[in-house]
């Protein structure tokens, strides 16, 4: 058993803020000394009673059961110190201390476009997720959402139908899929992109949960595309959260005959971008995302098999060769932060030159 992952798994069940746990950490140096302190010492530092005795004396049942669900292949936690914690979702307001992954985690460092709407959407609204999500999935974004029915689920189709990275967000444990109509995405997500949750497992989607859920789609985000929204809905707080974290905010206009566009009215009204084309959105945020989304835009090479004449992609194929390996792998081999290698990652498989293997591992094709 890792004692460390033990402890993480502890401090989430205890609901530990990432400010609390930092204030913890000054004074005993790490998770698992944490984990090891009598209630009446965790009070004394000012946590809250209840939070105290959940980690004095923890329930052995849940911390096994999630033991047991973390040695399953694909399943991670990301810690709040951990390098694999994505830099973005760090700077919001009260960030997760932990992420239950069922994927690859190194998905969650791509550069991504957070694709929210109404959870009973037109057919026109349905199409517009899918296209706009498959075309900005080509062009290099991770396409996040919420796995809800409606615009959520054809954003998600969307980025997979274009063979790129999705990523869902869960309002509950990571152990459940709802709406269950959602099953086979959520499913194919796991394979090819990544479910993630902040909740401890078995945790049920309650109401209250999915604003919660909703700051870390957007949190995770460069941007919030909302395509139909009324003007009373939770893509409209998503809106707002992203406004908030200082991150871009897209709105599609529609008819004034039609309820879902009022509030992406709203929205536009109060500063928000009108799109009309996917192109809009990249051309706001290409210059956010540096050489990425650019080396993304620029044509493919005439010869398939031509190399980068980057050294430092070079660098990374010469590190990488034909041994499948993931993005963490190659960031410690090569001395890259895993971002910038899961970047370069993705340019060179958009280019035909590295392969995505299942379990998030990558390997040389030329």
């Amino acid at each position: 058993m890792n004692e460390s992952d033990r402890a993480w798994l502890i401090l989430a069940n205890a609901y530990v803020r990432t400010h609390e746990f930092q204030l913890l950490k000054n004074r005993f140096g790490s998770a698992v000394e944490i984990a090891r302190q009598p209630a009446a010492t965790l009070r004394e530092c000012g946590l809250a009673e209840d939070k105290a005795a959940a980690i004095a004396a923890p329930d052995e049942r849940q911390v096994t059961r999630e033991l047991e669900w973390l040695a399953a292949a694909g399943h991670h936690i990301v810690t709040w110190q951990s390098s694999l914690y994505p830099e973005l979702l760090s700077q919001i307001p009260g960030p997760p201390l932990l992420l239950y992954v069922h994927g690859s985690p190194d998905y969650l460092h791509l550069p991504a476009l957070a694709v929210v709407g109404s959870r009973n959407p037109t057919q026109g609204g349905l199409a517009n997720a899918f296209s706009f999500s498959e075309h900005l999935a080509r062009m290099g974004f991770c396409i996040v959402s919420g796995l809800a029915e409606g615009i959520d689920a054809a954003a998600h189709r969307g980025a997979l139908a274009g063979n790129q990275v999705s990523i869902a967000f869960l309002g509950h444990g990571i152990d459940r899929v709802y709406p269950a109509m959602n099953r086979d995405l959520a499913h194919e997500l796991a394979d090819r992109g990544a479910l993630v949750s902040e909740y401890p497992l078995g945790t049920p989607p309650e109401r209250r949960h999915f604003p919660e859920r909703n700051r870390l789609i957007c949190g995770m985000s460069l941007g919030t595309l909302v395509i139909e929204a009324a003007r009373r809905s939770g893509s409209l707080i998503t809106a707002r959260l992203a406004s908030e974290q200082g991150r871009e905010v897209f709105a599609l206009p529609g008819s004034i005959h039609n309820p879902l566009a009022r509030g992406c009215h709203k929205l536009i009204r109060e500063g928000a971008k009108l799109v009309e084309t996917a192109d809009d959105i990249m051309n706001e945020l290409a210059p956010l995302t540096g050489h990425v989304l650019q080396s993304s835009l620029e044509p493919k090479p005439q010869e398939p098999h031509e190399r980068s004449p980057d050294p430092e992609y070079v660098e990374l194929k010469q590190h990488l060769g034909h041994d499948p390996l993931t993005a963490g792998e190659l960031a410690a081999r090569s001395g890259l932060t895993i971002d910038r290698v899961s970047s370069m990652l993705l340019i060179l498989e958009l280019r035909g030159e590295v392969e995505s293997l299942s379990g998030g591992r990558y390997s040389l094709l030329i």
